[in-house]
């Protein structure tokens, strides 16, 4: 609001109190006349002599192109890494943060495919779907970037501070918040609408109904990007989220191919799961097929396959180690694609 109305910083700077109250209310009048905190900006300016480091801003050629023409697009930003990746094709994809394996596996395989394809992986650092994704990227042709809503000099969750260290050598980190920001609950929706402004489009693994990366979607459309959702299981709360999207106009994601032609960019996935069924012996190739796709536990096994249970307890551990299905809680085990 400040730019529009005066054209630019110094002119915003220059101005006086009573054009400011007008511009943008008091508080923020107060705050411009009472000054940067100095010690704040020794802090910046102390962070911004380390290599691959840099604060951008809306008059920097460097400035993403297709954020920049966001509604709402930040003042600043910190990056950290790589920050050619920031004017690449990208793609966001978000999801649970507590997905199941299947959901996990294949959020990484469709974010390595992708990132083979050309399309650099942006996602918010978040435990689930979100780290999947980056590690995805990662080991992928064209990176990852990290949308984060913290200062650049935390990392938040700490767990991923080795995922963090990765993506600063070989990806980004980005933010919009000053450094020391701590992660306050409202940076994080905050930030989504810079996930999905750097990107083309956005991909939905595993939502719930009230998930958070329905609200990413939800910034992606108001942005004119494509929505993207791999469905799921009927039963499985994690695939109603995606499945409400797919209602509601988003396409249907089935392979890294299904993204790309929407997309209409070039590019061969390499990375994504090929079927392993012709490497298993007959009655191992039986049980997988007598399993489907969805979750099932023992006693539905040993029906379906006419096996007793001390067979097929041991057909199952064997196709879990040989990473054809995965043990999911309670009980149950869940066929990979």
């Amino acid at each position: 609001m400040l730019l529009k109305q005066f054209g630019s910083p110094h002119e915003v700077l220059a101005a006086s109190p009573s054009a400011l109250e007008r511009a943008a209310g008091a508080p923020i009048a107060a705050a411009i006349r009472q000054g940067a905190a100095r010690e704040a900006v020794e802090a910046a300016l102390a962070w911004l002599e380390q290599p691959a480091h840099r604060l951008l801003t809306l008059a920097d050629a460097a400035y993403p192109p297709l954020l920049l023409h966001t509604p709402d697009p930040p003042v600043v930003l910190y990056v950290t890494g790589r920050m050619e990746l920031l004017l690449q094709p990208a793609l966001a994809v978000v999801g649970s943060r507590s997905p199941t394996p299947r959901g996990a596996s294949d959020a990484e395989a469709f974010a390595a495919a992708l990132s083979d394809a050309g399309l650099t992986i942006v996602s918010g650092l978040a435990v689930g779907i979100d780290a999947a994704a980056h590690r995805g990227g990662l080991r992928g042709s064209a990176s990852s970037v990290a949308v984060v809503g913290t200062g650049l000099d935390r990392v938040y969750p700490a767990r991923h501070r080795e995922l963090a260290h990765e993506l600063a050598l070989r990806g980004a980190l980005v933010s919009e918040f000053a450094l020391g920001t701590p992660p306050l609950p409202g940076n994080f929706p905050r930030r989504n609408r810079i996930l999905s402004g750097l990107a083309r489009g956005c991909l939905v693994v595993e939502a719930a109904l009230r998930s958070g990366s329905l609200i990413t979607a939800r910034q992606a459309l108001e942005q004119g990007r494509e929505v993207f959702a791999v469905p799921g299981s009927i039963h499985s709360p994690l695939s109603k989220g995606c499945h409400w999207l797919i209602k509601q106009g988003a396409k249907l994601a089935e392979s890294a191919r299904d993204v790309l032609d929407e997309l209409r960019l070039p590019g061969a996935p390499s990375s994504e799961a090929q079927s392993p069924a012709a490497a298993l012996a007959p009655e191992q190739t039986a049980l997988l097929d007598s399993l489907g796709y969805d979750a099932v536990d023992l006693d539905t096994v040993c029906l379906r396959g006419g096996l007793t249970p001390d067979a097929a307890s041991a057909m199952l551990l064997a196709l879990e180690l040989d990473g054809y299905l995965d043990r999911l809680p309670g009980g149950l085990y869940q066929r990979r694609r």
